[in-house]
């Protein structure tokens, strides 16, 4: 019992079978949501596996709140909701410097999964969001299932989609990326597929026999594990873009103002919705993201993520405290859960030209930037 109590209490489970790492993120109340520790457990156990040379083939999934940790049934079923946002409204209002340090690690940890030499899978059942997609866009093989639910929700909490989604989403198709960061919507597994952001859609009831299977296999090579991912895991399922004409049709056009005015003006339900969704977000952060996704798609992973760095620091430190809007986005949405935040400027057409210019600003030069290291 004393082993299951101590496992219990790590949120990054870390195993090494035949030639498999395997991860399992081990805090299901909190849906898996990323603390600092976990990025740092993460980070560490990805860069000692790189550099081993028994492992080749690297796989990273959630648990749930069903059974007990450490059972069968306790895994899959939830991969991660995101950040640890209580986290990060608390030491925003304590100035707690370790705020800074997440971003920084959870970023540098983004750029480590896209650029790993080695194969990684990502088992995206469940909720898949935020933080949580940050951890698994970059992978070689990223599995989605009929329960998979995917977003990028920054804008609901006065953010924006943060952890390389200027980087993921700017690729989507068309102006999905526009869309699924503006809106924060929730999609499904087939619209993942469609939107370029998973592979691979299995039946959820497989996910522990394939996980077993890593385990078991003997691979003597990354060419090994690439050849075992092309015959287990041909991707075979395609799914149709949703809206796809629509979507382009409102969110290519230049300023949120215009996407919103058109979106109301339609008599299409959907697009009356989408507005209404818009209006609930913040102002500011929409205008914000919509300049983020699209500079974004001129970018190297690596500069994007050195730009998502300044974003966020100013989303923090521009207006401190309480005046953030991300820390009354937070405020709003899980401390207090009046579901009301106050966001400044109120609407959308109160938002100024240059007050999203200002979170571009970066606070440090190219010498002292903290993801200065990134290639």
């Amino acid at each position: 019992m004393s082993g299951m109590n101590s496992e219990a209490k790590t949120e990054v489970l870390v195993e090494q079978r035949a030639n498999a790492g395997l991860v399992t993120l081990n805090r299901p109340k909190a849906l898996n949501a990323l603390s600092l520790q976990m990025i740092r457990d993460l980070t560490r156990a990805l860069l000692a596996w790189r550099d081993d040379p028994l492992v080749q083939i690297v796989a990273i999934r959630g648990s749930n709140k069903k059974g007990q940790p450490g059972t069968p049934e306790a895994l899959f079923g939830g991969f991660s909701a995101g950040g640890d946002i209580r986290f990060f409204h608390q030491a925003a209002l304590a100035g707690d410097p370790a705020l800074e340090d997440f971003f920084t690690e959870e970023y540098a940890l983004n750029h480590l999964i896209h650029t790993y030499p080695k194969p990684y899978i990502a088992f995206m059942d469940g909720v898949v969001m935020g933080g949580g997609m940050g951890i698994s866009q970059g992978a070689r093989v990223r599995i989605v299932t009929e329960h998979t639910k995917m977003a990028m929700p920054e804008t609901n909490i006065g953010l924006f989609p943060d952890v390389g989604g200027g980087y993921f989403l700017s690729r989507c198709p068309g102006h999905a990326g526009e869309y699924l960061a503006l809106t924060g919507d929730v999609i499904d597994a087939d619209e993942a597929l469609a939107y370029g952001l998973a592979d691979i859609k299995l039946d959820a009831a497989r996910l522990p026999t394939l996980w077993d299977a890593l385990g078991k296999q003997p691979l003597a090579s990354t060419a090994d594990a690439e050849q075992w991912i092309a015959t287990e895991l041909i991707a075979d399922s395609q799914g149709q873009t949703r809206a796809g004409g629509k979507i382009d049709e409102y969110f290519s056009l230049e300023r949120v103002k215009h996407i919103v005015d058109a979106l109301e003006a339609s008599p299409d339900p959907w697009a009356v919705k989408t507005a209404a969704t818009l209006r609930k977000r913040s102002p500011l952060m929409l205008h914000v993201t919509l300049e983020q996704i699209r500079r974004a798609r001129g970018m190297s992973l690596a500069d994007n993520l050195r730009m998502e760095r300044d974003l966020v620091h100013q989303c923090f430190h521009l207006r401190p405290g309480t005046a953030s809007e991300t820390v009354e986005g937070i405020r709003a949405l899980a401390i207090d859960k009046d579901y009301k935040p106050q966001w400044m400027p109120a609407r959308i057409e109160d938002v100024k030209p240059g007050m999203a210019a200002a979170f571009f600003a970066s606070p440090w030069t190219a010498e002292t930037h903290p993801l200065r290291g990134l290639k």
